[in-house]
């Protein structure tokens, strides 16, 4: 350790005191600030009675708390990792570069003249792992190598694959919060026909006053009805596959939407601000778009297995979120489109306001959440391969042989961009108010002190009922929790989620 080169094994027996003081008090000073900016940030969203941001918050909170268990596990058991030995034919095979570029590789370390990307990441990842367990390192190499194998993961990979992770956690809460901003900036724009509307209304009477409307001069079906006849169906699909493109929601799909919502949920409430109940919906599922749920875990690991030279798995996965996109969008525009189709081949003129009938029925499986798990996933992958290209970019250079050809690298990041931008400013959008066509209207149309009450309430006359079960066994229950079941809740759970269904229902013989 006397010379100048054999100071860069140093441990931190020979360390200065000063310089471990100064690199902790950086990297805790730099940990409280993130921590006390999250923390404030959730104050002032409170502040601001914004509930479901706030939860958005906590969750992302989650997601880095669990990011640094990862970190903690990959570093605790590193040694043990990298002290399992292999034959070299084991790890010779389903490589991500060719055998060739490896032994190019191990040439070029021998050399000066590094990228300097490369340059920085190698610097970063020696110092880290010189302080967490450089003769750790050193002893585990020989380990294998006195047994004539190789580890079956060394810690520099290890290392890489910790800075891996880490980074398409952060990229992918990055990815989610410019989606669901752009997305709001978009849905805000449509307060203006919310205030017209309530402008234009002065009273019950008018709005439901009775007048005849040839339904080919209504706009709604001009736009979304294109006749009956054995290939309507295929024109149908096509027209809402293109319409995502340039006009997604135009005035008159959201006022026939909102008509069509509030004479199935609320009818007794004419001036019901569809669209604050709508903004709060989407902000409650933002929380749930967010975080990386345990089958998107799946997904990472299985494009890390099939991620082999010659195979080009980035470049083909990148197709994936793109379709399921268009699908979606598609899809959504569709629902639309089946509304009127039900008006216009019933009716040739309608009396009074066109009013269009929510169903689950016209959503996949009968769930319109469906959309958001699509919605989640395609953000999800796009992230991961935004991340990735990144990643790869700064950890081996724009030359590394797993980056690939610049034909497959051009494709993906044009394809990234452009889900991006159609998420933000057509499918969101259209999931917003498209989902609000289903048979159950969702827990964001009560206020949030209503909704804690609503659920109590559920709670305490469940508890009940199981008390009078335990107690009386199968005798009839008294007036009192007759009257109690007057009203009854669909779909929510003690622990009601943001995504699940509201109804109210009145019971036969019930009180109200």
């Amino acid at each position: 350790m006397a010379g100048g080169g054999g100071e860069e094994g140093v441990n931190l027996e020979f360390t200065p005191t000063w310089v471990v003081a100064v690199v902790c008090t950086v990297i805790v000073a730099v940990s409280l600030a993130v921590e006390r900016l999250l923390h404030y940030g959730g104050i002032y969203l409170k502040k601001k009675n914004q509930k479901p941001l706030y939860e958005a918050l906590q969750k992302i909170k989650e997601e880095l708390m669990l990011m640094g268990f990862i970190s903690l596990l990959l570093t605790v058991t590193q040694n043990f990792i990298s002290k399992i030995c292999v034959s070299e034919h084991v790890v010779n095979n389903m490589l991500p570069c060719s055998l060739d570029d490896k032994r190019k590789a191990h040439e070029s370390n021998a050399t000066t003249t590094q990228h300097y990307q490369r340059f920085l990441a190698t610097a970063v990842s020696r110092t880290a792992r010189r302080l967490l367990a450089e003769e750790s390192s050193t002893s585990a190499t020989g380990y294998c190598a006195r047994k004539g194998k190789v580890p079956l993961l060394s810690v520099e990979a290890i290392h890489h694959l910790h800075i891996f992770i880490f980074v398409l956690a952060i990229v992918h809460v990055t990815f989610c919060v410019l989606t669901v901003f752009f997305g709001s900036i978009r849905i805000r724009q449509w307060q203006h026909w919310e205030n017209s509307i309530a402008k234009d209304q002065s009273g019950t009477e008018q709005v439901l006053k009775k007048k005849i409307t040839h339904l080919d001069q209504h706009s709604f079906i001009k736009e979304h009805f294109l006749g009956i006849g054995k290939n309507s169906s295929l024109v149908g699909w096509l027209h809402s596959f293109f319409k995502q493109f340039y006009a997604s929601v135009t005035k008159s799909d959201y006022i026939t939407l909102r008509l069509g919502f509030i004479m199935t949920h609320c009818k007794t409430n004419q001036k019901f601000n569809f669209h604050r109940y709508m903004m709060r919906a989407l902000e409650d599922d933002f929380k749930r778009v967010v975080g990386i749920s345990w089958y998107l875990w799946i997904f990472v690991v299985i494009f890390l297995l099939l991620n082999v030279n010659g195979w080009h798995t980035y470049f083909w996965i990148a197709f994936i979120p793109f379709i399921l996109l268009l699908a979606v969008g598609t899809k959504l525009e569709h629902v639309i489109t089946q509304m009127a189709y039900e008006v216009a081949e019933k009716h040739a003129a309608i009396e009074g306001e066109l009013v269009v009938k929510p169903s689950d029925e016209h959503f996949w499986f009968n769930r319109p959440y469906f959309v958001l798990f699509l919605i989640h996933f395609i953000l999800f992958q796009n992230a991961f391969e935004i991340g990735f290209f990144f990643w790869i970019w700064v950890q081996y250079g724009f030359d590394s042989c797993i980056m690939g050809q610049v034909k497959y690298i051009v494709p993906r990041l044009i394809i990234g961009v452009v889900i991006q931008v159609l998420c933000s400013y057509s499918t969101l959008p259209l999931y917003a108010i498209v989902t609000q066509m289903g048979s159950f209207f969702k827990k964001a149309i009560f206020d949030e002190h209503i909704q804690a009450g609503i659920v109590g309430w559920r709670q305490k006359a469940r508890r009940k009922m199981g008390q009078k079960t335990v107690g009386e066994g199968s005798s009839q229950p008294s007036s009192h929790d007759a009257s109690t079941d007057g009203i009854q809740l669909g779909r929510v759970p003690p622990n009601a989620s943001a995504h699940e269904e509201i109804k109210l229902q009145v019971a036969p013989g019930g009180s109200k």
